[in-house]
């Protein structure tokens, strides 16, 4: 916890707790420094005193004592009570004197006591915005604006009154005066007000939203095909149109919406935007073919989103099927089914013949019950872009799914960095619409800007609410963008937290199964209890746009064996930040993700004795403290070491060094045979005849 959210948590000043802190030997520079659990904890219990029985019958004798007083003069009741300025403790009125500027030292200051009022609402929040200047934020506390400046001198910022404040140390200042304070920005605003949790009496079910997956040519199109052809063209005249990536089929009386996007590219995309919008995947495999390359890439995607699968085995009706082999083969991927005692349900299918697609269906409503999908329909709407384009003759075009509430017409919108008004809304059947329902497919018109697929749509009280928020998140995408790093071997362990199981997520792709088998067993040998690499997807071929998308949010490394990117691979990668690491000797891949595991390792601290000093004389400088007289006897010490004090043996105090001199100079360092004077940090109790050691700690990184 840092230092000023550790204030406030014990009820007492930062400037307080700091020299707390000093007096316990702990070295803490300002607000920001942060503080062990362990002290912590000592702190809290010390602001909290135990009741000892002599305490408790003190107290009692004092309270028979006030019982006992004679009752005061109905006169002096009758005269009105001098107002007194607060108490403040000789303590405190030191450290508040430390605190000013030299010409402000010694001058008087009235404090303020608070009325009931006051006292009643205690804490009390403002919202500051990224433009908030030092007057401003005087004003929002209700005091003069030197202070302030003065308070922001004493944390070590210079500025004058019409300078931008800092949010960190507004938050600091805040605390002197009761105050919390928040970061104001409309986004954050509005986004409170759409992601409010709903009540339970309010959600309603909701149709399941489903995208289709599975490797080339095992009916993918085929099937989705015949589940519109049967649900959704027999009940129109003249056959239909698509104009969204998305239609709506009803089934006994239920929805369910498809995604008219076979295949995990832009399944990955929108995970890449952090927008999850499936709620089941259908697996789709071949009964004659089996398990094949991409379907096991599909089957990765939904593992990483956390979706459940269904899966359709296809193409039952040709005579070389075998639907047990299929399941077999999935098995051994963890895709079990139901009647093996697994939890995925698996449906025989023939899309050309149009057997089974019933039963799809019903498997799909099933597992949308078993997940209990519901969303509250009667409040803002939220919904995801599937896709977006410039129209010629109509503008900015966007398909959406809405997740949760009501799009009407003219409602005000934002999606990505675009806003608008909704002016046109289309479904599925192409068919002019007033509103849009939960898990309703539609196509909007009237957004100024195209969005991104994946972007989180949401509609706001306005349209100039909606571009303020257009605009601020342009500016954050544009900061987001400088800080951005690239995923690589050489700094993946840098963003990796402390005190979490290691892993060096990696991808491979090489010419044939032969080199992926010999990869990934050479691979797994390199890991140990420590760090493990973790491969997220394997496959042969070259290195695709879905590899580097799902590279990109698994926070993973691209192997390519003997295979190349392709070009919009490449280009991809360049912008997501996505390293691909290409190899011809498979010595060369294990040799550097040893060197990348070795980084990940937790280095050791070692400690190299620097020398030994003797205190021979004790000097006492007023304002100071003591300073030892010493003589190194061994070694040498340095002005950068630390020290540790023994007496008779037994180490005193650890810490570091406030001054090495010789003579009336400082110095950097003194070897064995000379004399020096030392001042140790926060350690006066020094005395003639003991021992110092200079000693330094060393990093050794380990290797595998």
């Amino acid at each position: 916890m840092r230092v000023y959210e550790a204030a406030k948590k014990l009820n007492i000043k930062s400037s307080v707790l700091i020299q707390r802190l000093h007096n316990l030997g702990i070295d803490v520079k300002s607000n920001f420094s942060t503080i062990p659990d362990d002290i912590l904890d000592k702190l809290e219990n010390k602001e909290k005193p135990q009741k000892t029985p002599e305490k408790e019958e003190s107290q009692k004798q004092k309270k028979q004592k006030m019982e006992e007083k004679p009752k005061i003069d109905e006169k002096l009741k009758e005269k009105p009570k001098e107002k007194r300025p607060e108490f403040i403790s000789a303590k405190k009125k030191e450290l508040i004197e430390a605190s000013l500027p030299q010409k402000l030292k010694g001058k008087k200051k009235h404090y303020k006591k608070p009325s009931k009022e006051e006292q009643e609402e205690q804490i009390k929040t403002i919202q500051i915005g990224k433009n908030t200047t030092v007057f401003e934020f005087a004003s929002m506390l209700d005091v003069d604006f030197s202070e302030i400046i003065q308070k922001l001198f004493a944390l070590g910022i210079m500025v004058r009154k019409n300078d931008i404040i800092d949010l960190d140390a507004a938050k600091i200042i805040a605390q002197d005066y009761g105050v919390e304070v928040e970061e104001k920005t409309l986004e954050k605003t509005i986004l409170e007000e759409t992601e409010s949790l709903d009540d339970e009496k309010d959600l309603q079910p909701r149709p399941p939203i489903v995208t289709v997956m599975g490797h080339v040519d095992h009916g993918k199109t085929s099937i989705l095909d015949a589940i519109r052809h049967t649900h959704v063209v027999a009940k129109e005249s003249g056959g239909i149109t698509q104009h969204i990536g998305a239609y709506s089929v009803n089934y006994k009386g239920k929805q369910i919406t498809f995604l008219d996007t076979p295949g995990h590219e832009a399944f990955t995309e929108m995970r890449a935007r952090g927008a999850l919008l499936t709620d089941i995947v259908v697996l789709v495999v071949a009964a004659d073919d089996g398990v094949m390359p991409q379907t096991i890439e599909a089957i990765n995607h939904a593992k990483a989103a956390n979706v459940p699968i269904v899966v359709a085995i296809n193409k039952i009706d040709k005579p070389n099927a075998n639907p047990d082999k299929v399941k077999q083969e999935l098995s051994h991927h963890n895709i079990i089914p139901e009647e093996w005692g697994g939890e995925n349900l698996f449906v025989n299918v023939s899309a050309k013949k149009n057997i089974g697609i019933d039963d799809l269906l019903e498997s799909i409503l099933l597992q949308a019950e078993i997940m209990e999908l519901k969303a509250n329909p009667n409040k803002r709407a939220k919904g995801i872009v599937l896709e977006a384009k410039l129209d010629k003759q109509r503008g900015p075009v966007c398909d959406v799914v809405i997740q949760e509430g009501t799009l009407n017409v003219g409602d005000s919108i934002v999606a990505g960095i675009a806003y608008g008004k909704a002016k046109v809304l289309i479904d599925d059947k192409g068919k002019r619409v007033k509103k849009a329902t939960v898990s309703m497919p539609v196509e909007i018109l009237g957004l100024h800007d195209v969005p991104e697929a994946g972007d989180v749509l949401f509609v706001v009280k306005d349209e100039k609410t909606a571009k303020s928020i257009a605009e601020e998140r342009k500016e954050k995408y544009k900061a987001s963008l400088q800080k951005k790093s690239a995923v690589s071997l050489e700094n993946i362990f840098e963003s990796l937290s402390s005190g979490q199981i290691k892993e060096l997520p990696i991808l491979i792709k090489a010419d044939v199964f032969g080199s992926i088998e010999a990869i990934s067993n050479s691979v797994q040998k390199v890991s140990t209890d420590e760090v493990a690499v973790k491969i997220i997807h394997s496959g042969v071929g070259e290195i695709t746009k879905s590899d580097v998308n799902l590279a990109s949010v698994s926070n993973a490394i691209i192997i390519g064996f003997n295979v190349r990117p392709s070009n919009d691979a490449l280009k991809l990668a360049n912008d997501l930040k996505v390293e691909i690491r290409t190899y011809k000797i498979i010595y060369d891949i294990i040799e550097d993700i040893k060197k990348a595991l070795s980084g990940l390792l937790s280095p050791t601290i070692e400690e190299e004795i620097l020398g030994r000093i003797d205190v021979r004389e004790v000097f006492s400088v007023p304002k100071i403290g003591n300073v030892a007289g010493c003589y190194v006897t061994y070694g040498k010490v340095t002005r950068n070491s630390k020290i540790r004090v023994i007496r008779n043996g037994v180490i005193i105090f650890e810490g570091s060094i406030a001054s090495l001199k010789r003579f009336k100079d400082d110095v950097q360092e003194v070897v064995a045979g000379y004399e020096c004077g030392i001042r140790i940090d926060k350690f006066n109790d020094i005395n003639v005849g003991d021992q110092l050691e200079s000693y330094i700690l060393k990093e050794i990184k380990k290797t595998l």
